[in-house]
């Protein structure tokens, strides 16, 4: 599954919302240096679908706030 993300490094708190069936916005308390904000976005969205990380990849997006990740 293909999905589109917004980034929110540096949140207060971590959080996945579902903006709508493709769309959310993941919210992490890491920094946006050297991949750490993509590393737990990674991480948020594994555990909100309940599948491992290695089956979460960030497809698009890396050094951006709006990401294309797929979900296998």
């Amino acid at each position: 599954m293909r999905i589109f993300v917004t980034a929110k490094p540096r949140a207060k708190e971590e959080r996945v919302e579902k903006i709508d069936e493709t769309h959310f916005v993941v919210a992490v308390t890491e920094p946006p240096v050297e991949g750490r904000a993509n590393e737990a976005i990674v991480r948020a969205l594994a555990k909100h679908f309940g599948v491992s990380s290695q089956n979460v990849r960030i497809v698009s997006g890396h050094t951006s706030r709006q990401k294309i990740v797929d979900v296998l």
